[in-house]
């Protein structure tokens, strides 16, 4: 009977796999799991009459409002064209060297993932801006589609993420209920300010690393990297000189993301408080682009709607399946598993790790983040683990699970936009190189925890 949470994960993985909504699939595994234990004296009935007060605080958690806000951050910058002006603006400036235009690609990634924080906006923007021109000018199909996957799964780890925002709700959690039952009656938090600044160092490091990548595959192979002149470059304002394009593209965004940014990791304003800036320069920054239209405001309100309804009804899916869990006594059987295992902290870590990059494949970093991480990271932090350490752990893995052939969702959303010419096998090799280095990351954070934990030490003490 102890092995029952085990059957419930599984059951949830095999309906997933059956093409079921994920937010009807957590609710409904727990209910039929519930309603058997109840039939058969294995679950106690009352453990469900604690829902209502965890969706109350689901619906008034002060965090969680900043994700309908980033969102339509987002989805308004992707109507505004900030990325393609950004993008042009770029490759002229690098566009002139051998692989330039692999630079300007990544930086320009690293900027749209820091403004809308979706891997999935990312790589599709990226995809129908930079691919065409890419191979136009005779950039190697494997190159290009790999740097493409690559910055655009940046959005996982580069600040503002929506990611970081939910995993800091579900982490911070974690670490008050790991407190709790080693006996430490006035817990500390985690916010999301202090995830946010751990991710800052790791972010840029993987930035200059495909950066010089892309510099190491112009030296060692320049054919597959030519130059881009100007007029290879469709769409641009040619009454405009290459540094008034550049300031014009580059300052508004910059602006916007010093402002987000800038304000949570200072401590001027809450997440949600600099959200709400967020939007509302977007909105400005579309108003002085021209795209604020009717149709571009409606496609821009609808897209928030859907996509903060799909994240609350998974979590209300995910707290419904986390409490059944517990009354069967999962978090016993995990923390057991964990105490058993060779190697102690390491081991455990090591085989979390594992579990989530493997379901990384079939679930997206919502699931993941509101389904596993309140199972485990409880008893990872009981076992000594830093809090900020482990969630930028937990998002890169997540980020190189998304590029990782053959499931990666970032490698299915480039096949989407990318041209018929360019073959699936050329996107799974080209994301290779770029798997290497995040997991290189991986293993440098894990000897250097510093790498994460000395600007969140620096910033909030």
């Amino acid at each position: 009977m102890e092995l029952i949470p085990l059957f419930m994960f599984i059951a949830v993985c095999g309906v997933l796999l059956l093409g079921y909504p994920v937010a009807f699939t957590l609710a409904g595994v727990a209910l039929i799991f519930a309603g058997i234990g109840v039939a058969t004296g294995t679950f106690d009935g009352l453990f469900l009459s604690a829902l209502p007060s965890r969706l109350y605080g689901v619906i008034n958690n002060q965090t969680l409002l900043a994700v309908p806000l980033f969102v339509f951050m987002g989805a308004m910058l992707e109507r505004s064209k900030i990325a393609e002006n950004l993008l042009n603006a770029m490759s002229i400036l690098m566009g002139r060297f051998n692989g330039g235009l692999g630079i300007a690609v990544t930086l320009v990634g690293m900027l749209l993932a820091a403004s809308t924080g979706i891997v999935g906006a990312t790589v599709v923007t990226m995809g129908l801006l930079s691919l065409p021109t890419m191979l136009k000018r005779g950039y190697d199909p494997k190159f290009s589609t790999g740097i493409i996957c690559a910055t655009g799964t940046l959005g996982q780890i580069i600040p503002p993420s929506i990611a970081l925002v939910l995993l800091g709700d579900v982490l911070s959690s974690a670490y008050q209920q790991a407190q709790l039952k080693m006996g430490v009656f006035s817990p500390e938090t985690v916010s999301v300010g202090e995830l946010f600044a751990g991710a800052v160092v790791p972010g840029l490091i993987l930035v200059a690393v495909y950066a010089l990548y892309c510099v190491a595959v112009a030296i060692i192979k320049p054919e597959s990297v030519p130059k881009v002149r100007r007029e290879d470059i469709a769409g641009l304002d040619e009454s405009k000189s290459t540094v008034a394009l550049l300031l014009t593209a580059l300052i508004p965004p910059m602006l916007l993301i010093i402002a987000v940014l800038g304000s949570i990791l200072f401590g001027f304003a809450t997440p949600t408080e600099a959200a709400g800036v967020g939007a509302m320069g977007a909105t400005f920054l579309a108003l002085w682009q021209g795209q604020l239209s009717k149709t571009n405001l409606q496609a821009v309100m609808t897209s928030t709607v859907k996509i903060t309804s799909m994240v609350f009804l998974i979590l209300i899916g995910a707290s419904l399946f986390s409490l059944v869990f517990r009354g069967f006594g999962g978090e016993e059987l995990v923390h057991g598993f964990f105490e058993q295992m060779p190697g102690g902290v390491v081991g455990a870590t090591l085989i979390v790790m594992l579990v989530i990059f493997l379901l990384g494949f079939i679930l997206d970093f919502i699931e993941i983040t509101f389904v596993v991480i309140p199972i485990v990271a409880p008893v990872l932090l009981m076992m000594g683990l830093d809090p900020i350490w482990l969630g930028i752990m937990i998002a890169i893995n997540l980020q190189t699970s998304f590029l990782t052939p053959p499931f990666g969702f970032a490698l299915f959303y480039l096949r989407g936009v990318a041209d018929k010419v360019v073959k699936t096998a050329d996107i799974y090799k080209g994301v290779i190189p770029f798997i290497v280095m995040q997991l290189l990351l991986l293993g440098a954070l894990a000897i250097w925890p510093q790498l994460v934990t000395w600007l969140p030490e620096v910033m909030y003490g």
